[in-house]
């Protein structure tokens, strides 16, 4: 699909629709602040490290795909490593100019790139168009499902129009040569240490674990003060309809914390509510409310029928229970607009106000906890094959009960 003095390839509609709504599911629910203005990520090692390495299941067949597919085409079959593996998202205000992607000499490593779009343009962000500066295909116009892979030198010199509205994810990779960068024995190391409490039945092993809160406050630069910004966690369930509240009664916050006192908060139990109405049954952190949150928008949200047979407890907020939420968020959404105008603009988001009701948020509950045990027991399976052959791979899981 393009001149040997520009290598590239475009691949249409590669990623199936419920592929890509599972890891933009993924990306929500994980996220950290990115390596660039307005822009966020979620690496398979940080997924490991807060407790959520299943979530690197439904990433890993994908991924051999794509490297298979890099091999065939740029004619260097069984010669790849993948160097990097990352969720990625752009909110309003990111951008970048003309760059190749090994322009630095920490990424002169990287021999090609591939972009999976999970998002599409127009229907769920505007901008964002990537360009390449010479040969053809010249523009491409992100869709759900689509790929563009290129070599990562100066023959596929590119750029990013800047976000103007909503949030564009992709699923990104970067290959090389050399067995040097090769992100997985590394991974498989992370994950062995992480894994040894889930073979020994070790309690919510699948609740995730909230990581530094520096991590999730934006901008980047106001982390050490708080004195402005927000906590993307935070505003990812503000912006959904959801606040927060302490499970603990006697927990108080003033606007003015240190850091590890907001750690500890969210990393604690919490209730979540929303318009007048408490959820009663607790969260064990930010990160576990905010995961349900994402899980009942993409499975459940749409669904045209009442869900039967769940009785949650709800309650009606007090005016006091009010004035503590209003509190919680002068603490962590410090800046409630900047919040909005970064993920309150897609259409899911606008749809879920006419969507939702407890009994079904209460069974989408149930059925989270079915879905992340199920991708644990995958990956602890998985694991002894990747430990044996020092690389992640998908196996059938008939194969692997053998």
């Amino acid at each position: 699909m393009a001149d040997s003095e520009h290598p590239r390839l475009i691949l249409h509609n590669f990623l199936p629709l419920d592929l890509c709504k599972e890891l933009e599911f993924i990306h929500k629910s994980c996220c950290t602040v990115g390596y660039r203005p307005n822009v966020f990520s979620t690496t398979l090692s940080h997924l490991i490290a807060t407790n959520c390495a299943h979530f690197i299941m439904p990433i890993i067949p994908i991924r051999e795909r794509l490297r298979e597919k890099a091999e065939e085409y740029f004619g260097c079959q069984y010669e790849l490593f993948v160097e990097f593996t990352g969720l990625i998202s752009w909110c309003r205000g990111a951008s970048i100019g003309w760059h190749s992607d090994d322009n630095r000499p920490y990424l002169k490593q990287r021999d090609f790139a591939a972009v999976c779009y999970l998002n599409s343009y127009d229907a769920d962000f505007k901008g964002g168009i990537f360009h390449f500066k010479d040969g053809e295909p010249a523009d491409i116009v992100p869709m759900t499902g689509d790929v563009i892979m290129y070599t990562a030198d100066d023959r596929n010199i590119h750029s990013v129009d800047e976000i103007t509205e909503g949030e564009r994810i992709t699923l990104t990779l970067w290959f090389s040569r050399d067995a040097s960068y090769d992100e997985d024995p590394k991974l498989i190391s992370s994950l062995s240490q992480d894994l040894l409490g889930v073979a020994e039945s070790k309690l919510h092993s699948y609740i995730p674990v909230p990581g530094s809160i520096n991590m999730y406050w934006f901008p980047p630069d106001k982390a050490s003060s708080f004195s402005s910004g927000f906590d993307i966690r935070c505003g990812r369930l503000c912006v959904l309809g959801f606040d927060i509240y302490p499970f603990q009664k006697t927990f108080h916050l003033s606007e003015s914390e240190s850091s590890y006192n907001l750690l500890e908060f969210l990393s604690g139990p919490l209730l979540i509510a929303r318009e007048s109405k408490m959820f009663e049954p607790q969260f064990l952190n930010i990160m576990h409310a905010l995961q349900m949150v994402q899980f009942y928008l993409w499975k459940f949200s749409n669904l045209k029928t009442k869900v039967g047979g769940t009785s949650p407890n709800i309650t009606t907020t007090s005016q006091t229970q009010k004035t503590e939420i209003d509190h919680l968020k002068s603490v962590f959404l410090k800046d409630l607009q900047l919040a909005e105008r970064f993920f309150g603009h897609s259409k899911p988001i606008k749809d879920m106000e006419y969507e939702f009701d407890w009994d079904t948020f209460s069974a989408a509950v149930l059925e989270w906890e079915c879905y992340v045990l199920k991708l644990q027991k995958e990956l602890v399976l998985h694991l002894p094959h990747w430990k044996t052959n020092q690389s992640i791979f998908f196996v059938e899981l008939g194969d692997l009960e053998d």
